[in-house]
């Protein structure tokens, strides 16, 4: 069965989404993400991908407070990404209650100091953020897009023993127009044991299945649920 993980993308420490990373396209919709957080958690939700939207825009960790009230409050199991381009960072998100990171500019800018983090933590504690626009990976919460391709990065990337995966395709996210099944698709077919987990373009209870049905280890998702068109209720079939 998918593993379900709701978003909560937070700008001004408020529970925001945009449009394929635009930041023009924000929309508030609540001023409280602890809430919508418990919320998730009194309907069955487990897990939870946190984005500091201003830390990915800044270059550092911001809203570690709301990670922090999150963590707890809550017993989610949260990954966190956003900002983090420092060891100081990702202490800060780790002391704060994540009990993952994604990282996806580090790894193209930075590999050296990606590699050095896998090595410290494990990698059962960092996701692999490979955001993809026209296969190739985008960078700095999608405001640049980089040289490399998708499956040579991810290769690079498994053979250092990386295996969670958190793969967004820009053109989709925010749209809910459907994600990139066969995309996917591809990236199991060629990795298999990957816990890779499938993120933009969810607009209904529909796109959910057919991931599943896919094969796809894991789905985040958010402005769907945020705009009502899948309830938490709808969920329950998953857990």
């Amino acid at each position: 069965m998918i593993e379900l993980i709701p978003a909560i993308d937070i700008i001004d420490g408020k529970c925001v989404r945009l449009s394929q990373g635009d930041y023009d396209t924000k929309k508030v919709y609540n001023e409280n993400p602890l809430e919508v957080a418990k919320e998730f958690e009194a309907n069955g939700v487990r897990r939870l991908h946190v984005v500091d939207l201003d830390g990915a825009k800044s270059s550092h960790v911001v809203n570690y407070k709301v990670l922090d009230a999150i963590a707890g409050h809550t017993s989610l199991i949260i990954d966190f990404g956003g900002g983090i381009k420092t060891d100081e960072d990702l202490v800060i998100a780790f002391e704060n209650g994540a009990q993952m990171v994604t990282l996806g500019s580090v790894a193209v800018k930075q590999p050296e100091l990606f590699k050095k983090w896998l090595k410290q933590y494990g990698a059962e504690k960092i996701i692999l953020g490979a955001d993809v626009k026209d296969n190739r990976i985008s960078v700095s919460g999608w405001l640049e897009e980089g040289p490399q391709e998708l499956m040579p990065f991810l290769t690079d990337y498994t053979n250092e023993g990386v295996n969670k995966v958190l793969c967004t395709d820009i053109s989709r996210d925010g749209m809910l127009q459907g994600p990139s099944i066969e995309l996917y698709k591809q990236v199991m077919q060629r990795f298999p044991s990957m816990h890779l987990i499938a993120s933009g373009g969810v607009s209904c209870l529909d796109d959910i299945i057919r991931l599943d049905e896919a094969g796809i280890p894991a789905v985040v998702f958010g402005k769907a649920l945020y705009e009502g068109r899948i309830t938490l209720k709808d969920l329950k079939r998953f857990m």
